[in-house]
């Protein structure tokens, strides 16, 4: 099986297509009609072949902003980036809607912020909703609801969007379409000679280093760093996620055709819970731990009260909190206790913890069937 045979829809039943803002729209801020054209007429060739498609699409800020007339493509403010987004977004729905329907696809919005996604009913609301919508083969058109999102409860680029919508959707793959065609050794515009990096079988830190954080157009939000964090969500949930460059017409066919690009091959899925848990953004708290119950934690066991050393954040029961372990997050789980009771347990062992609560204690600060590591 070639990288690109991964996405196909023989082999991926459910694929998510993020488009990014600057191949979306022009330097003027009009639709690239031809272009999007042909990336539809790709997506109803793949969905007569059965393959499910959700769509995650940039592009509403920018065309708001030429509406609008405001100066740094709608993003010199939060207030600007509002307003452009919820102009923007009518006129980037009536062209997809538009598209697809010349080709006899229904086309359905979904705006999503970042709490739709990290709060685990509001999640699961949002997995019913996909799930509904692909069983009647409508092609959701998702985007990050910008005219209600903060910079503290946004996911500020649509890569992410994009990994933790399949996700929740149970997709198989997951295609960023780029201005870059790739992960390279060095960043191609500064160094001649960076290759290349076809595919990527772990993102460790000598992976995270070749990135670069900037958006090469200046018109999204996104980069290199946004598209491996994506790539680390993806992995998590199960699903390939490829970096594919979308300059040219028929974007995904001429991946399909040439396979140039760059791969991360997906993990084993785990439990529906605990790739929700290893894909979110943010966490309520902390518990710090010592090296033996680091050491113990990476063996599958529970975190218990004794390997414990502080806590830090103010959480609830059922929260979901970092465990830490030498300054890094090693794993992620879900809190058996408020955080002002974990701080009075925190280093104790079993024998004192039903003096120190006044009640009969739960086993475990964070017990293992509700944690994962990272």
């Amino acid at each position: 099986m070639t990288r690109a045979d991964r996405f196909a829809p023989a082999a991926c039943p459910t694929l998510v297509v993020k488009i990014g803002s600057a191949l979306l729209v022009a330097p003027d801020g009009h639709v690239r009609r031809d272009w999007l054209a042909s990336v539809v007429a790709d997506l109803a060739e793949r969905h007569a072949a059965g393959q499910k498609i959700i769509v995650v699409s940039s592009g509403a800020i920018a065309l708001g902003a030429r509406r609008l007339g405001l100066p740094g493509g709608g993003r010199a403010s939060l207030e600007d980036a509002q307003a452009a987004a919820a102009t923007g977004q009518i006129a980037l729905s009536h062209c997809w809607a538009e598209l697809l329907g010349s080709r006899d696809l229904i086309a359905a919005q979904m705006l999503l912020t970042l709490e739709d996604l990290e709060d685990r009913r509001r999640y699961l609301n949002a997995s019913a909703t996909f799930g509904r919508l692909l069983a009647l083969g409508v092609v959701p058109v998702v985007n990050e609801n910008d005219t209600v999102a903060t910079e503290e409860i946004r996911f500020g680029d649509n890569d992410r969007l994009a990994a933790r919508v399949a996700q929740a959707s149970g997709a198989h793959g997951v295609i960023l379409l780029s201005d870059v065609d790739g992960l390279y050794t060095a960043n191609p515009q500064r160094d001649p000679s960076a290759t290349l990096i076809e595919e990527v079988p772990s993102l460790d830190a000598s992976v995270m280093a070749m990135a670069d954080t900037g958006s090469a157009s200046g018109m999204g939000s996104g980069g290199m760093v946004a598209k491996l964090l994506a790539a680390k969500i993806a992995h998590a949930g199960g699903a390939h996620l490829a970096i594919v460059g979308g300059k040219q017409d028929d974007p995904l066919g001429a991946f399909t055709r040439t396979h140039r690009g760059t791969v991360f091959p997906a993990a084993a899925r785990s439990g529906a819970r605990k790739g929700w848990l290893k894909g979110r953004l943010t966490a309520k708290g902390r518990i710090l731990v010592d090296a033996g119950a680091a050491n113990a934690l990476s063996g599958g066991a529970s975190l218990l009260p004794a390997g414990a050393t502080g806590v830090e954040g103010a959480f609830r029961r059922g929260d979901v909190i970092d465990i830490v372990a030498d300054g890094h997050a090693m794993a992620r789980g879900l809190s058996e206790y408020d955080a002002e009771e974990a701080t009075l347990i925190a280093g104790k062992r079993s024998g004192e913890l039903a003096a120190i609560l006044g009640h009969a204690p739960r086993a475990a600060l964070v017990h293992r069937d509700h944690m994962v590591l990272l």
